[in-house]
C-alpha cells in the first residue's frame, strides 16, 4: 500500500498489528496520501496478500516471531531516502518503540501500544483477549484466529454485533501465536524481542495514544509504559481518546486521531530539523 510522493510532506511508515493486515490502514493511508504523504503499510512476513487468502492458508504464518517482523520493517526503512514518521497499532506500536530505539524515524506514534518488555501491569480485559492462543503451550507455533465473538470483546466492543461482524469480515486473520507469547512473557526473558532501552537519550520523539476503553491494552497498561521513559530526557508524550476500543484506527471518530497522530509526528519532525 504506497501512495504518491511529496517532498514536502515527507514519508509515513504504518505498522500493523497482530490479527490483522495493512488493510487495517486503509483509511489512513488514503487520507495521509491526500495530504501529500507518501505512505507505506507494509506486512508482515507471510502476510501479503489479500485477507481471503491469508485466511484459506494461515500454516504461511505459523512460528512467525518478533525479530522477524521487526527485521521487515527495519529493512524497508533503512532503505529509504529519509527518515519517515512511524506510526504502529498494538504490536505495531511496540515494534514502534524498538524501532526508535535503533534510531529510525523522525518520529514515532504508538496506538494502543503491545507492551515491551519491562512493563508489568497485566489486566483482566488484556488477560481475557489474548486467552485463546495463551491458554495452551502447544499453541506456540500455531496461526490462531479468532472467533467472531472473542473479536467482539478483544477489539470492537463499542461496536454493534452487526458492525462488529463486518470489521472481522473484512480485516481479521489469524495471527502467529509466537507473537503473542513472545509478548506475553517477555519479563522473563532477558533476551526478549520487545526488550528497549528506555535511557536512551537519542530515540527520536514519542508518542503514546491509548483508547479510553480498549480491552487489550487498556490505558493502564500505556501509562506504564510511559512512565518507563522517564529515565531518558528524548521527548515522550501520551494522548488518550475517550470511547475508544482497540479498534481505535477504524472505529467511528477514526479521523480525529489520525489527524492527532500525524501533526503531532509532523511537528516533532519540523523542531528536530
Amino acid at each position: 500500500m504506497t501512495g504518491h510522493r511529496n517532498d514536502a510532506a515527507g514519508t509515513v511508515v504504518l505498522v500493523h498489528g497482530l490479527w490483522m493486515t495493512p488493510l487495517s490502514w486503509e483509511k489512513w493511508a488514503q487520507r495521509y496520501q491526500e495530504q501529500g504523504y507518501r505512505v507505506l503499510a507494509p506486512a508482515w512476513p507471510g502476510l501479503e496478500g489479500e485477507v481471503e487468502e491469508i485466511r484459506r492458508d494461515p500454516a504461511r504464518i505459523s512460528g512467525l516471531g518478533l525479530r522477524e517482523v521487526i527485521a521487515r520493517y527495519e529493512e524497508v526503512i533503512r532503505n529509504l531516502d529519509e527518515a519517515p514518521i512511524i506510526i504502529g497499532h498494538s504490536f505495531g506500536g511496540a515494534i514502534t518503540q524498538i524501532l526508535l530505539d535503533r534510531g529510525l524515524g523522525s518520529a514515532g506514534v504508538a496506538i494502543d501500544s503491545a507492551a515491551v518488555k519491562g512493563v508489568l501491569p497485566l489486566p483482566y480485559s488484556t488477560l481475557k483477549s489474548a486467552w485463546p492462543v495463551l491458554r495452551s503451550p502447544a499453541n506456540r507455533n500455531k496461526a490462531i484466529a479468532l472467533t467472531p465473538r472473542q473479536f467482539h470483546y478483544a477489539f470492537t466492543h463499542t461496536l454493534s454485533e452487526e458492525e462488529s461482524a463486518a470489521a472481522y469480515e473484512r480485516y481479521h486473520v489469524p495471527g502467529s501465536a509466537r507473537v503473542l507469547f513472545q509478548g506475553a512473557f517477555a519479563n522473563l526473558n532477558p533476551r526478549a524481542a520487545t526488550k528497549v532501552n528506555f535511557r536512551n537519550r537519542r530515540r527520536p520523539p514519542l508518542l503514546f495514544i491509548a483508547g479510553e476503553v480498549d480491552h487489550i491494552v487498556p490505558p493502564k497498561v500505556n501509562k506504564a509504559n510511559v512512565r518507563l521513559y522517564r529515565k531518558s530526557p528524548a521527548v515522550t508524550e501520551y494522548q488518550e481518546f475517550p470511547g475508544r476500543s482497540h479498534f481505535i484506527v477504524g472505529q467511528d471518530r477514526w479521523q480525529e486521531v489520525a489527524d492527532f497522530a500525524l501533526s503531532w509526528a509532523a511537528q516533532q519532525t519540523r523542531s528536530r530539523n
